[in-house]
């Protein structure tokens, strides 16, 4: 919460460390933000807090476990005074044709994608009230077209859309909400696709990604950075090159 504009905002991100998320914390943190840095790996963000210096605070959180969400807010409460903005950055794609097969992959999907971050907000929704704040949710190109083998996939990311609008008309003027969009960026998310034909599919799209994790941070920090009367609330953003 801020005390006065001369306070620096907090910025929680979950999924921190790699891709998107740590490239976001690096922004903020430039932008005089103090960073919390959420994610299961805890040795990649004990690593790039180290490397923010000053403001930056690792927490060893999986947005699937309520608990320990939970214990984040409060070391967020206690060490920083509480969150300002929340960026639900974590998130898995784990694509591949229908069937029994990947029905874990489903699962972990939904849990993360969408419930992960419905949990975060929840939980943190109180500190992003107090004082004005934003929630960042990141979604996809996926949130608006599904195609063969992404169909769970974009379920999660068309549920995170429908769940955002609603959000932004309830939360305002209290909380800003705004929606990313990306589409193809350098991250390792195909890395982590278990059904093998479609992840060497799709890595070849991935190894050939023209933008940057840290060219989407930088449109998050220009979101976060409008005067509160300005809420922008949709960002699609595509390689110049990406059809669909």
């Amino acid at each position: 919460m801020t005390e006065s504009e001369h306070t620096p905002r907090v910025a929680v991100i979950t999924g921190a460390s790699s891709g998107i998320g740590a490239a976001t914390a690096r922004a903020l943190h430039a932008d005089g933000y103090r960073v919390a840095l959420l994610a299961r790996r805890l040795d990649r963000i004990e690593a790039l807090a180290g490397e923010l210096g000053d403001g930056a605070i690792a927490i060893g959180a999986d947005v699937t476990d309520r608990d320990a969400i939970v214990a984040a807010a409060a070391r967020v409460a206690d060490e920083l005074g509480g969150a300002d903005v929340l960026v639900n950055n974590a998130g898995t794609m784990l694509l591949g044709p229908f069937s029994s097969a990947q029905r874990e992959d489903y699962r972990a999907m939904v849990e993360v994608n969408l419930l992960g971050a419905i949990t975060a907000t929840e939980v943190f929704l109180d500190q992003l009230k107090d004082g004005g704040g934003d929630l960042i949710n990141i979604s996809s190109v996926a949130g608006r077209t599904a195609r063969a083998t992404n169909g769970v996939y974009a379920a999660t990311k068309w549920g995170l859309n429908g769940w955002s609008e609603s959000l932004r008309q309830e939360l305002l003027p209290d909380v800003r909400v705004t929606l990313i969009e990306p589409g193809v960026v350098d991250t390792e998310l195909p890395t982590h696709i278990t059904h093998e034909a479609t992840r060497q599919a799709v890595q070849q799209g991935y190894d050939a990604a023209t933008v940057k994790p840290e060219e989407i941070a930088e449109v998050i920090a220009f979101a976060l950075s409008r005067p509160r009367h300005l809420a922008i609330n949709e960002i699609l953003v595509r390689p110049a090159g990406q059809l669909g």
